[in-house]
């Protein structure tokens, strides 16, 4: 069975997804959800990067256009949703904000709904 990526720091992650999605509910915007999530960092002592830049990098120089959300710990990436699914344009960003930053998991988080959404992406050109 396959070993599941950075898995402490992904379940200490569903828990402040959690209670961010209890404290202010469904109906809040992205950034409303960033703040609390950024504020539930701070408190965790977790280290992290708000609205990051992530440059594809080529032999002519460096191609810009990938902001992610969130970088934890310097090895997930959190990019934050706030609508009613995540679709498979969400996934392909996640994955082009991977390869440009060559990391390896990334995690959409949708708040939009009901219920909080959270999908792994994994960058499978990465080899850990």
């Amino acid at each position: 069975m396959p070993e599941i990526l950075y898995k402490e720091l992904c379940y200490q992650l569903n828990g402040l997804f959690f209670t961010a999605q209890n404290e202010l509910g469904s109906a809040c915007s992205e950034k409303q959800y960033q703040d609390v999530l950024e504020f539930k960092l701070k408190a965790a002592s977790v280290n992290y990067e708000r609205e990051k830049d992530l440059l594809f990098q080529l032999k002519e120089g460096n191609i810009s256009g990938n902001r992610v959300d969130l970088i934890v710990n310097n090895q997930v990436l959190v990019d934050v949703k706030a609508k009613k699914h995540i679709t498979r344009e969400d996934f392909k960003q996640m994955l082009r904000y991977l390869k440009a930053g060559k990391y390896r998991l990334g995690i959409i988080v949708n708040f939009g709904s009901s219920t909080v959404n959270i999908k792994r992406v994994i960058n499978s050109d990465i080899r850990i």
